[in-house]
């Protein structure tokens, strides 16, 4: 951490007299006014955490903190309480403690020692103590772990994936826009290591870091298998990168010889064609053992699939022999044949029912089909009706109504005298 330049500050940073008060240190008894000491200790630890999230580091000291937090030529002077309230919640841990409780004990750690060497162990210091030092270290538990998924997701995603080994300047590289310094990435892989997702050893005079497969729960000790598959990849990287200086060797000497030819310098402008053969025969000989190489890889990768995928069999063929544990053949004709009386028997109990039931629904139809018929019956009446009379249809008083009868009674049978 360095100057407050480099970090957002909260808006009350500009109030004088709110920062005034969080400037003060804190009081010896907390019970003496809690909302004050409370208020003024969350203040601080959320201030903290969101600077070492903003510049990506997991570590903090008095020293830094007191720089870092300067305003108007004043420090806060409450500090040391702050880190020793998170130390005490659980929020920090000393960077020797994170590192030593990763294993069962620090002197029995040795890969904790390879990866821990920048750093500084001290263990003569209590949360107590009124003295702690100012270039103490302490490690914020929820950054670290934030990093550490970082730097896991970074690795799966990257083209070292297919390589459960890598060696250590390659994890640096790698991991250069996630950790902001080698610091912080071997807290992460102190992490990592807490959570079996990565072990790291020395190979050679070289830390070597091994990563979980996703597949796997837990990181698994690093095997001759693993120390093969290494050495392998590292030679490959080697001879891909000889063959392609070679490759520019022979470029080089074939213009070399051009530029000679030009100068009419025949002898010369040969020497360099001849050396353009050397170079080219070295490397088709380089290129023909990194061939061989990816081969051997190759090969190691497909019996690392069959090898997962005779696992999965198996555990298909326990879980199937587990899951027909009580079935036979016989148990299935039985339950076959109870199924098959059961139906029938239903299918009787339904043919009952439905024979109750036809006699009200016959009678329903047949009071249907007597409806219909009544209102067909007197459509046809009322088709039947004569036409009324489109003269003379306005008879007055009794008289006038009698006649209209009596002509409509007699006219019919007048139509059906003979002519005279």
């Amino acid at each position: 951490m360095s100057n407050s330049t480099e970090m957002s500050l909260p808006p009350e940073w500009d109030d004088d007299e709110r920062m005034t008060f969080m400037f003060s240190d804190f009081k010896e008894n907390r019970e003496v006014n809690t909302s004050d000491w409370d208020s003024k200790m969350d203040f601080w630890s959320a201030l903290i955490l969101k600077c070492c999230r903003d510049r990506g580091t997991v570590c903090v000291n008095l020293q830094e903190l007191n720089k870092t937090f300067r305003r108007k030529e004043k420090s806060p002077m409450g500090l040391r309480t702050v880190i020793q309230s998170m130390a005490g919640r659980g929020n920090i841990q000393r960077e020797s403690e994170f590192a030593a409780n990763v294993d069962c004990g620090w002197l029995s750690w040795g890969v904790g020692l390879l990866l821990v060497k920048p750093l500084k162990w001290t263990f003569s210091t209590f949360l107590g103590s009124s003295r702690l030092p100012m270039d103490e270290s302490f490690v914020i538990i929820e950054l670290v772990k934030e990093k550490a998924a970082e730097l896991l997701r970074a690795y799966r995603s990257s083209e070292f994936a297919s390589s459960p080994i890598l060696s250590f300047q390659e994890l640096c590289t790698l991991s250069s826009k996630v950790c902001a310094d080698e610091s912080t990435l071997c807290m992460a892989l102190l992490q990592l290591q807490r959570d079996k997702q990565v072990t790291v050893s020395l190979h050679e005079g070289e830390k070597i870091v091994k990563f979980c497969h996703p597949s796997q729960d837990r990181i698994s000790p690093v095997s001759d298998v693993d120390i093969g598959i290494f050495q392998l990849q590292r030679s490959e990287k080697l001879l891909g990168e000889r063959v392609e200086k070679l490759g520019l060797d022979a470029d080089k000497c074939k213009e070399e010889a051009r530029l000679l030819l030009r100068e009419g310098k025949k002898s010369q402008a040969l020497r360099s064609l001849r050396g353009r053969k050397r170079v080219e025969k070295r490397a088709d000989n380089l290129f023909a053992q990194l061939e061989s190489i990816r081969g051997i890889l190759d090969r190691i990768a497909q019996s690392q699939t069959d090898k997962m995928v005779m696992q999965a069999y198996q555990s298909g063929v326990a879980a199937l022999r587990l899951s027909l544990k009580d079935v036979t053949v016989e148990r299935a004709e039985n339950l076959v044949d109870q199924i098959q009386e059961l139906c029938d028997t239903q299918d009787e109990v339904n043919q009952t029912i439905s024979s109750v039931s036809g006699a009200d629904d016959d009678m329903d139809e047949l009071e249907q089909e007597l409806k219909s018929l009544l209102d067909e019956s007197k459509t046809d009446s009322l088709l039947d009706f004569p036409e009324a009379p489109t003269k003379n249809l306005q008879p007055s008083g009794k008289a006038g109504l009698a006649g209209f009868e009596q002509k409509k009674t007699t006219s019919p049978a007048r139509r059906l005298e003979p002519a005279q």
